[in-house]
């Protein structure tokens, strides 16, 4: 029999990975062109060219033992200098190989720096609306996740009622910007009022709080818009990164943690992060793809073609009728659902083969994810069905 930490884990598994599976049984009964499936953050946009020569050029000149033999759990001491030296061009800071950790993804690098981490019963503080996987992340390592209430004016983050829920328990914050599943960014306003009230109750606590910052969208933005990056905010700061989105490489699990040496306790930590991703199964992060994105530093995709999507998406929801804040960032409109139950809203929008997330999953009851990495001609297939469904609400 399993354990019993698993079957509540089974029991409450993805929303989003249900409904994507959902779509492929749709479409083997009404064809996949008549399916509109936006449940998926899985990028529509090719990687860049550069990421296929940087493959054939590492299997081709180097040896076998330095593709893809072990080596130190960190990563390549290499590749984690060049990513260094790429962030510290990029944002000002003043970061070194012994700074980064390579990591199995995003998903993999917060999980490793939670375990480094947390004691059971620890809190971890998040904002709704937030990737649902975070409840499973904390709870993995007997974290207790807290969660502050969304501000569905503009989806910044609630500081007021953040300020409040932070206790000597706390031990760790995780925010997501550009956020899935909203796509806001969070203002320099927003990061500068946050870190002001880490800094003050570090001080009245007595206590280190870490600000765990989930960048997998962080080049996915849209008209000029610039992502503050934190650890030029707050001290206790360590970044997540991945190149799933910003390279089309979501498969190939490879991201990396930030740690600067200013963080409280560096070298414990970082000591502590190494034994976690051997513990996790881990050992270290796949050893191809980290030669590989270390020569594709400057290389992006074309984010002109998720634009596209967003401005015909977003412009033809408002114009039937829907509620939604225009993303700056990421590739998902978080709109409000038209009736109170929004599983029952994606429900009624699955009568037109339209798959869309609830927003129950991400701490945000009465409102759905529609993820638009997706080819253009599903977005303008779906337009009939999304008007159609605003029809069967508001014409009641």
């Amino acid at each position: 029999m399993i354990s019993n930490k698993m079957i509540g884990l089974v029991q409450n598994s993805s929303v989003i990975r249900a409904m994507f599976e959902e779509g492929k049984r749709l479409a083997s009964i009404y064809g996949a062109e008549n399916v509109y499936d936006f449940s998926l953050g899985n990028p529509s946009v090719e990687p860049p060219k550069a990421v296929k020569n940087a493959v054939i050029e590492t299997i081709s000149e180097e040896s076998a033992n330095l593709v893809h033999g072990y080596m130190n759990n960190s990563g390549y001491e290499d590749v984690r200098r060049a990513i260094a030296q790429s962030i510290n061009k990029k944002f000002n800071t003043s970061l070194g190989e012994e700074n980064i950790i390579m990591t199995v993804g995003a998903a993999g690098g917060l999980n490793v720096i939670l375990k480094t981490l947390l004691n059971p019963g620890d809190e971890v503080i998040t904002f709704a609306p937030f990737f649902g996987e975070y409840r499973n992340y904390v709870s993995n390592f007997d974290g207790e996740l807290v969660i502050v209430s969304p501000n569905t004016v503009n989806f910044q983050p609630n500081l007021s009622e953040f300020e409040k829920k932070i206790t000597a328990k706390t031990k760790a914050v995780i925010i997501n910007t550009p956020n899935n599943p909203t796509g806001v960014v969070y203002s320099e306003e927003t990061i500068t009022a946050l870190a002001d009230i880490l800094n003050k109750k570090q001080t009245e606590l007595n206590t280190s709080i870490y600000l765990i910052s989930d960048e997998p969208y962080r080049e996915l933005v849209y008209d000029g818009i610039e992502v503050p990056y934190l650890t030029n905010y707050y001290k206790n700061t360590i970044v997540g990164y991945s190149y799933s989105k910003s390279l089309s490489l979501p498969g190939e699990r490879i991201g990396y943690l930030v740690i600067p040496g200013e963080v409280d306790d560096f070298s414990d930590i970082t000591a502590a992060a190494n034994v976690a991703t051997r513990i996790l199964g881990f050992v270290n992060a796949p050893s191809l793809i980290q030669r590989v994105v270390a020569k594709c530093l400057d290389s992006e995709v074309d984010i002109s073609v998720y634009n596209r999507n967003r401005e015909l998406l977003y412009n033809s929801l408002i114009d039937y009728g829907y509620t939604c804040v225009k993303p700056e960032g990421a590739f998902y409109l978080f709109v409000k659902a038209l009736e109170e139950d929004d599983k029952a809203f994606a429900a009624a929008a699955k009568k037109h083969n339209i798959l869309i997330v609830p927003g129950s999953s991400f701490g945000c009851p009465g409102y759905c994810r529609i993820a638009y990495c997706v080819d253009y001609k599903t977005i303008e297939g779906s337009l009939s069905g999304f008007k159609k469904l605003a029809e069967e609400y508001l014409n009641k």
